[in-house]
This record gives C-alpha cells, sequence and structure tokens, in this order.
C-alpha cells in the first residue's frame, strides 16, 4: 500500500514556503500547516510580540515543540520558519519524519519581498539587507545539508514552484 509522505518547507524569509506549501497541499490533497501560524495560534499573540517578550530564545524554543508535534501528523506539508534549521533536533525531527524541499532565493529577490514585512522581528535593524546577507550566510549551509531536494524560487511564480516540486518527489513509501 501506497503510504504518502509528509514534506517539509525549508528555506529563507520571503522564498515562498506558505504560499507553495498551501498550493502543494492542495495538489496533494494532504492538510497544510505553516509552523509560525501555528505558534501564533496556540499563543495567542503575533511572532513579533513573542520575540518581545520572550526574545529569540523564547520563540526558538516553542518553534521547537510546535515542529516535534506538526512533524508526528502524517501526511502533511509544513511550510517552516527560515531559523526552524538552527537547532539540531529540529534538523532531526524533519529529516526523520519527512521530505525535506529548500526554497532557495537570492538576496536581492529577498529583499525586495520582504523589505516593508513588519512581521519580520529579525528585520528590524538600522540595517535589514545586511542582517538578512548575514543570516543568509550563517543559515545556507545548513538548509543545503538537510535538503533532499533544492528548488530556486527566483523570479519564479508560485505554479511553476509547485510543478517542479511535484516532478521531483519521489514515490509515496511501500507499507505492508
Amino acid at each position: 500500500m501506497n503510504k504518502p509522505q509528509n514534506i517539509f518547507l525549508i528555506g529563507p524569509m520571503g522564498a515562498g514556503k506558505t504560499t507553495v506549501g498551501r498550493q502543494l497541499a492542495k495538489q496533494l490533497h494532504q492538510d497544510f500547516y505553516d509552523s509560525d501560524r501555528e505558534i501564533e495560534r496556540i499563543c495567542g499573540v503575533s511572532i513579533p510580540t513573542i520575540f518581545e517578550f520572550e526574545g529569540e530564545a523564547g520563540f526558538r524554543e516553542r518553534e521547537a515543540k510546535m515542529l516535534d508535534t506538526l512533524t508526528q501528523q502524517h501526511p502533511i506539508v509544513l511550510a517552516t520558519g527560515g531559523g526552524s534549521v538552527l537547532r539540531p533536533e529540529n534538523r532531526t525531527v524533519m529529516s526523520e519524519r519527512g521530505f525535506v524541499v529548500y526554497l532557495s532565493i537570492n538576496l536581492r529577490e529577498q529583499f525586495a519581498r520582504i523589505r516593508h514585512d513588519k512581521n519580520r522581528p529579525l528585520l528590524q535593524t538600522e540595517n535589514p539587507r545586511e542582517t538578512l546577507r548575514r543570516i543568509m550566510l550563517e543559515r545556507s549551509p545548513l538548509y543545503e545539508s538537510l535538503a533532499d531536494l533544492r528548488i530556486n524560487s527566483n523570479g519564479r511564480n508560485m505554479r511553476y514552484v509547485v510543478e517542479k516540486i511535484l516532478k521531483r518527489l519521489p514515490p509515496p513509501a511501500l507499507t505492508s
């Protein structure tokens, strides 16, 4: 019997994980979750508010718990937060519980997509472009090492990216 698999979308903020994930889930007839939205739903406050009161460390703790919970569901498509790869335990649960798709994007397009978004606490700095560059340098190797598949979302519409992913997904696992 074919068993559908979990698909976890990773990559930097603004790469299109949520937009692509929703459509991918629809195409695969699977439930869709966005880990950041689930954290907000459970907490009853926005991510920036969590950062304000608990700092990044508090948010990362909540994120790790949410990823553990969500990745145990099956089958789902999950859009993760850009920093979800920072903790080794998050990388482990994603690699062990699903197929990981890295949506990559270059810095110029990323900045153009998110420069006006006030819901990005890590970008509330004097030089958001430099902050993005620094974050990209830190996280890119983690995204690369975790990914089962890498898709570049630069200048691409959501339908194109979804079709690329669908064409390159491995066949569902066989279970007895």
